[in-house]
């Protein structure tokens, strides 16, 4: 099926709404109930979107129970059986990679088809099989097949690098495994507080939360506790505020945690753009007509650092903004492919390298048929539609309904002319030109 959005831009936003639960944090939860052999587990906030209904068939293939209902999940895992995954459940999407460290902890051995998901580059499963070797598992794996087998015990982890998921992994694996774990450079991303909230609310000790160590007693059984409430999604609450400032627009987004959105909105107030919050209401209400945006150097980093998911809708952003703007993503060498979307509309680019680029403004953007190369490059081209003067087709759309839920019916609510349009699939755009690749000698 070939899913499309069709904006006609120009047209400030206005209104309110209220923000969905987020992605990065209802994956790795959900892989947590595979550690719950008892009670039912519930989930509420929970995004309607595919990786979620990804994840769910993935855990009803092994056996699980669940029942997905107005953005409440239902989930008993207690009779799942350890089956091989197959290509055509993990392939779809990335976070399938979180179900190695439940697995593997509760049944001494996991077997799976490499994981798919967005093209941003090579996305080494390394971290991960660090982490497995350094808790005792045996690394088996083949050209075609992930494949781990042992039994776990507590130990000394040091993560090879600050992998958000690999991060994930070890402290779900830990949770179960009688003694203590550390994990040095652990991620400290807020989904990943969040998953240690939960499971800290189910009987695992953790302390350092929010930190970049992390000591993990397990428990042999995690016991129920009441439903658990999925953290908004920053990354949503980016998309919007960038939106309302490209069209000069002034909305209100009902739960948000600027907690975690220290960096980004730092950055909104550095290039000009104008927010307030009330911490009471937990609301944050932007106004793009009294904005004056002005150009910025912006470097990528973890967190707290400048989260790299919002460096395309800040892109586009900044084509409107005076000045030259300096874009440095530091973790992926494909995230800038979204620019020469940007360029078919009319944006002023010059590539320095694979992780560094200019952006020139402002300039007038132009609606034109962009692909959505990927979930945040493809929110990006949205926020770029409602800019634009005229019409814009966005193709792939199944990308960004990976991440975002039902992100076409809230902008309407806010007064945006966007439409979405099924048809028969045409195959890929095979006009998306790479990132050019500058070597350094």
């Amino acid at each position: 099926m070939d899913v499309r959005y069709k904006i006609c831009g120009g047209i400030p936003l206005q209104g309110e709404v209220t923000v969905s639960g987020s992605k990065n944090a209802a994956l790795p939860l959900i892989a947590a109930t595979l550690l719950i052999t008892e009670e039912e587990t519930v989930f509420t906030n929970v995004p309607d979107i595919r990786d979620v209904r990804s994840m769910i068939n993935i855990l009803e293939f092994l056996g699980a129970d669940v029942t997905f209902e107005a953005g409440t999940l239902r989930i008993s895992a207690r009779d799942i059986k350890n089956r091989p995954l197959p290509g055509d459940l993990v392939s779809r999407f990335r976070a399938s990679i979180l179900l190695l460290g439940p697995l593997l902890a509760r049944f001494g051995v996991v077997s799976m088809a490499y994981p798919g998901g967005c093209v941003l580059g090579k996305r080494s499963i390394d971290a991960h099989i660090a982490v497995f070797e350094q808790l005792g598992a045996r690394n088996m794996s083949t050209e075609d097949t992930l494949h781990l087998q042992g039994t776990l015990t507590p130990t000394h982890i040091t993560l090879p690098e600050f992998s958000v998921t690999a991060t994930e992994n070890a402290i779900l694996a830990a949770s179960i495994l009688p003694g203590e774990t550390r994990i040095d450079l652990a991620a400290c991303e807020p989904h990943v507080q969040d998953l240690c909230r939960f499971l800290v609310k189910r009987g695992v000790t953790i302390a350092g939360t929010g930190s970049h160590v992390l000591c993990v007693r397990g428990v042999p059984s995690l016991f129920s506790s009441s439903p658990h409430r999925i953290i908004p999604d920053d990354l949503e609450i980016g998309v919007m505020v960038a939106a309302a400032l490209t069209t000069r627009g002034t909305i209100v987004l009902q739960d948000v945690c600027k907690e975690h959105l220290v960096s980004f909105l730092e950055v909104v107030r550095r290039i000009g753009g104008q927010f307030s919050y009330d911490e009471n209401t937990k609301k944050l209400r932007v106004d793009g007509a009294e904005s004056r945006l002005k150009s910025v150097h912006i470097k990528t980093n973890i967190f707290p650092g400048f989260p790299t998911d919002l460096l395309p809708p800040m892109g586009v952003v900044l084509t409107q903004a005076l000045g030259v703007t300096r874009l440095f993503e530091r973790l992926y060498e494909g995230r800038m492919a979204y620019l020469y979307e940007l360029e078919k509309m009319g944006a002023h680019v010059e590539f320095l390298n694979v992780h560094q680029a200019l952006i020139i403004g402002p300039t007038e953007l132009r609606g034109r048929i962009v692909a959505s190369n990927d979930i945040r490059a493809g929110a990006a081209m949205v926020v770029a539609g409602l800019t634009a003067d005229g019409e814009t087709v966005i193709t792939d759309v199944q990308y960004i309904e990976r991440g975002y839920d039902r992100l076409h019916e809230k902008l309407q609510k806010l007064g945006a002319n966007i439409e979405r349009q099924e048809g028969e699939s045409q195959g890929k755009n095979r006009n998306i030109r790479p990132v050019p690749l500058i070597l350094r000698s």
